[in-house]
């Protein structure tokens, strides 16, 4: 073995640090969860009042427009919600770099190249992911806030 060898890290260790480090593996999950707990906490307010969830994830009995699962039984499933979400990112940026570690081998002169690419793909799945797991449960957060408000619900 020669020191060159010994210098460059194995491939499963440069892929595993490149995913671990890498924030758009956890950008998703992250903000997918914030936007789901700050939905679900600004409806516990009407619960206590009544009023019936519409996110059939979070009900009973599962159907829509019925009495809200407990606060922890709802905080779990949101919690495993991002688990979920993370292992996609998981998968996505480990698969993205095994593909551009194998291309960067077989055509190093254009190594800047797939190191490009490879951020564009991560970063628009990203984004991607986090729109999609947040942008209603932020909305509604700031629907329930505003309605909690004018009814003088807390």
């Amino acid at each position: 073995m020669s020191a060159q060898d010994q210098e460059r890290p194995s491939a499963a260790w440069d892929v595993t640090k490149r995913v671990v480090l890498d924030p758009t593996t956890y950008a998703p999950a992250i903000l997918g969860y914030d936007a789901t707990m700050r939905d679900w906490n600004s409806s516990q307010p009407f619960f206590r009042y009544g009023f019936v969830e519409r996110n059939s994830r979070f009900t009973i009995t599962g159907l829509p427009n019925d009495v809200a699962v407990g606060y922890e039984d709802g905080r779990h499933r949101i919690l495993a919600d991002a688990f979920a979400n993370l292992q996609m990112s998981l998968i996505n940026n480990t698969t993205d770099a095994i593909i551009e570690r194998v291309l960067v081998q077989r055509y190093p002169q254009h190594r800047k190249l797939f190191r490009t690419l490879g951020w564009v793909e991560k970063i628009s799945f990203a984004s991607f992911m986090s729109y999609r797991l947040s942008a209603d449960h932020y909305r509604q957060w700031q629907q329930n806030e505003q309605a909690s408000r004018q009814l003088g619900i807390k």
